[in-house]
């Protein structure tokens, strides 16, 4: 679980906005902004009485954790991406661009899996129309 920012003076209220502002304005659930800070993907400062709160670019960082939800990443996955994000350099740059690379080869190969599945389900099929026309059949006579 990550660890929650304590707010502080040197940010003015205005500077924050609260999950349920963070979840309407990325267009989430508001118990997707609690498990992406579970996952460690996301973290908050806490008010004094214990609120959380998140500044304007975690409403893009929780777009951008949704985009990649989207292309199939786990939660594990992309927690290895986002030192992309967070220190852009080139080793990080091309340490996630092979990591992508890998989760893209998962998926081709699952969807290969897929393609054989559906052959094999599509030859029973014709094997129970036939089994059950030669039934039609056999009636008739």
């Amino acid at each position: 679980m990550s660890e929650a920012r304590v707010c502080d003076a040197a940010h003015s209220r205005e500077d924050f906005v609260r999950i349920g502002q963070l979840a309407s304005r990325a267009g989430v659930s508001v118990r997707s902004v609690r498990y992406y800070e579970e996952q460690g993907l996301l973290t908050s400062a806490r008010s004094p009485s214990g609120q959380r709160h998140y500044t304007d670019d975690e409403v893009e960082r929780v777009a951008f954790i949704q985009r990649l939800y989207a292309a199939g990443l786990s939660s594990r996955t992309i927690i290895e991406l986002l030192p992309c994000v967070d220190t852009p350099s080139e080793d990080n740059s091309d340490a996630a661009l092979e990591r992508m690379a890998q989760e893209r080869d998962r998926l081709s190969a699952h969807i290969a899996d897929l393609v054989r599945t559906r052959v094999t389900l599509d030859t029973l099929m014709d094997a129970a129309r036939a089994h059950r026309e030669g039934l039609s059949t056999a009636v008739a006579c």
